[in-house]
């Protein structure tokens, strides 16, 4: 398990040799780290040789040499914001009560907290302190910071499982969830709206024909995923460059908006040809999956509008509503009222979970912010 004061923090001088990989290698961000970490004499001029290609050298992978297990570790990436931390404790709360059930693989949990600071959920979430990009290299989309979060977490951190899901707060674990994955082929969800084949002249900007058609590239995002270690930390350093890299093309910022990182990932893990079992049963998405059934993570990312027939008025303000952006500043209070007669048991469900966990989580009621 993660110790709740390990911080990870980078040093000053990678921090500054990060920045100059980024404006000199057109982003071989990663070249760079894993350069200054073989050897602190050589020059990272010398890896500018290879910037265009955006997966980076690692070392062979160490055979498997004992038995299988199935446990994953459970690590989600969260900023310090209040709107971050609630959904955090919930999450968290639900992960303790569903690890125990029959049926369920997973292993312990890391909160990895990407805002480079200690925040008042140290003591209460096992944690992990990453840096942020260096200033202006997120250009306000503060989800970059994620894979690079993941990259120093998985470089500095001890982590027992052979196997991680990466989550995001916004997920309760509503079923026991077992380890998805198949050996070294990892599990994820497939996105409606994660179309590669129909953004096909972007892509080959980051994906090459030699690769293959880019309709190898799997429809997800890095959330939720079951890999196994290894393959992660082959991807995550070419996430980061494929992210940065759309992020700097205006064409490709445009076509992928709030979901260009979710791209990144897709993109990297097909370079390294790596392939996703897609799960559907892997998660739900209320309003428009109506029932939990035996899917294991309900992903409240959308707004839940119902009228008190219990009719859903999507796009316009309900007279029954669960959002979570109704709390960007301050968590959502306890003992929220249920929805009216007729609404999608997912929405109940949903609503009642949230309950459940705040009215057991100490101290709700108080501001986490800070």
């Amino acid at each position: 398990m993660i110790g709740r004061k390990n911080t990870g923090r980078a040093s000053p001088v990678l921090l500054v040799l990060l920045a100059l990989g980024f404006f000199f290698a057109s982003y071989n961000f990663l070249s760079i780290i894993i350069h200054n970490k073989a050897s602190n004499s050589g020059s990272w001029v010398a890896d500018r040789l290879d910037w265009f290609d955006p997966i980076i050298g690692v070392p062979e992978k160490v055979k498997r040499s004992g038995n299988f297990n199935s446990k994953f570790h459970v690590a989600l990436t969260a900023s310090d914001a209040s709107y971050s931390q609630w959904q955090c404790r919930i999450m968290y709360y639900w992960y303790k009560k569903i690890k125990e059930m029959p049926g369920s693989d997973m292993g312990e949990f890391t909160r990895i907290l990407h805002s480079g600071s200690p925040d008042k959920l140290m003591e209460e979430i096992p944690t992990f302190v990453a840096d942020p990009l260096p200033e202006g290299l997120d250009r306000g989309y503060v989800v970059l910071n994620r894979p690079w979060a993941f990259v120093q977490w998985l470089e500095k951190a001890k982590i027992e499982e052979e196997y991680i899901l990466m989550a995001e707060p916004d997920h309760i674990f509503v079923n026991p969830l077992p380890n998805l994955a198949d050996g070294i082929q990892p599990a994820g969800f497939p996105f409606f709206y994660i179309k590669p084949a129909e953004h096909e002249k972007i892509i080959r900007k980051f994906y090459p024909k030699e690769k293959g058609p880019v309709a190898d590239i799997d429809p997800i995002g890095n959330s939720p995923v079951i890999i196994k270690k290894s393959s992660l930390e082959e991807i995550a350093p070419t996430w980061v460059n494929v992210s940065l890299r759309m992020k700097d093309d205006p064409e490709t910022d445009k076509a992928f908006g709030w979901v260009l990182e979710m791209y990144a990932y897709a993109v990297a893990s097909a370079l390294h040809d790596v392939h996703h079992i897609l799960r559907n049963d892997f998660m739900l998405q209320p309003p428009w999956d109506l029932n939990v059934g035996k899917k294991f993570i309900i992903h409240y990312t959308y707004g839940c509008d119902y009228n008190l027939k219990g009719e859903l008025t999507y796009g316009k303000i309900g007279e029954w509503r669960f959002d979570k952006r109704s709390y960007l500043t301050r968590p959502p209070p306890r003992n929220l009222s249920l929805p009216p007669p007729g609404v999608p048991e997912s929405v109940v469900r949903l609503v009642k979970m949230v309950n459940e966990a705040t009215s057991n989580i100490p101290g709700w009621d108080t501001s986490t912010n800070g």
